[in-house]
């Protein structure tokens, strides 16, 4: 019996647990994969983050002095 057929009759006995591993192996193989994509495309100009009074100021509603 191959591989092939034991695969086929796990399918078909335990199909939670089946789905289960695929969507596992989806979520082991996509950041191993998309994660150097985005990392090699290099933005024009970076960004520099705002200062953090800013940040507070704009969450609690408070104006800056």
């Amino acid at each position: 019996m191959g591989v092939m057929d034991r695969l086929k009759i796990f399918v078909v006995k335990e199909p939670v647990v089946a789905a289960s591993c695929l969507i596992a192996g989806f979520g082991l193989f996509l950041p191993a994969v998309v994660r150097p994509i985005l990392d090699s495309w290099e933005t024009a100009e970076k960004v520099p983050p705002p200062p953090l009074t800013d940040v507070v100021a704009g969450v609690t509603g408070k104006k800056r002095e």
